[in-house]
């Protein structure tokens, strides 16, 4: 693995880039392999981005491994990825912690097997005190049941008389997702050439600008990380408002 920060990062950045990392089951697939060889190559593509990230100017990464939908997929596949999960934590925490990675995984602990949710564990305890760059894995992860998590952890207050259901605001619902303390995504990617969010950080994405590239998850590197961060770098950044030419233009 390469050191981080080893170019200039480019100006204006997305400071917080999430990615739906689409397509290894594909790449698979269009090379006459069955579709959990696509899972190991789609690793490679994680430590590349990892990689380039931080040299690009991001400082949290957020990626889409696993999502909660994903228990359906053939038992050999989930297998596979639960595999890939350790075998990255342990072949990559201790070089990610030497370079100041902080790890953060997203999602419900229950339900993982044992040895999955111990090596979560560890990798969030061995990187606890970094803060040079933050990696997020959203692992059995998904967006409404986040909410319904969180909602229910507020229901729950309030059966309890410590809140009052008027109380309840923006601000403290998005304390009790799994993104809590986390800046919203400025920009999110999803590869493959699919254009949706797949139950991807509903809440979080309300402002986030978007970009959907043809290239399978296997093959992304850091030209496409950069070419993505070119796209968003052009766009206009209004969050529900409109600047004062248009307001004119609509006078």
């Amino acid at each position: 693995m390469a050191t981080i920060d080893q170019e200039q990062p480019a100006p204006h950045a997305p400071l917080h880039v999430a990615i739906v990392m689409d397509g290894n089951g594909r790449w698979a697939k269009r090379r006459g392999l069955p579709r959990q060889v696509g899972h190991p190559k789609g690793v490679d593509a994680i430590r590349r981005v990892v990689e380039a990230a931080p040299a690009q100017g991001v400082r949290w990464l957020t990626l889409y491994a696993f999502s909660t939908e994903n228990w359906r997929r053939p038992a050999g596949e989930v297998a596979e990825v639960m595999r890939l999960l350790k075998l990255y934590v342990n072949s990559d925490l201790d070089k990610l912690a030497r370079e100041g990675v902080k790890v953060r995984i997203l999602g419900r602990r229950a339900g993982l097997p044992p040895d999955v949710a111990e090596i979560v564990e560890r990798a969030e305890r061995q990187t606890a005190h970094n803060d040079k760059f933050f990696l997020q894995v959203a692992f059995n992860y998904g967006g409404r049941a986040d909410q319904v998590d969180a909602a229910r952890a507020l229901a729950a207050e309030a059966a309890a008389g410590r809140l009052k259901p008027e109380d309840i605001t923006e601000e403290l619902l998005q304390s009790k997702l799994s993104t809590s303390g986390l800046p919203d995504p400025d920009l999110v990617i999803r590869t493959s050439g699919e254009q949706r969010l797949s139950n991807f950080l509903l809440w979080e994405t309300a402002y986030s600008e978007f970009v959907f590239q043809d290239v399978l998850w296997p093959d992304y590197n850091a030209d496409y990380l950069r070419a993505a961060i070119e796209e968003f770098q052009k766009r206009e950044r209004r969050y529900g408002g409109a600047v004062a030419d248009d307001v004119l233009a609509a006078g």
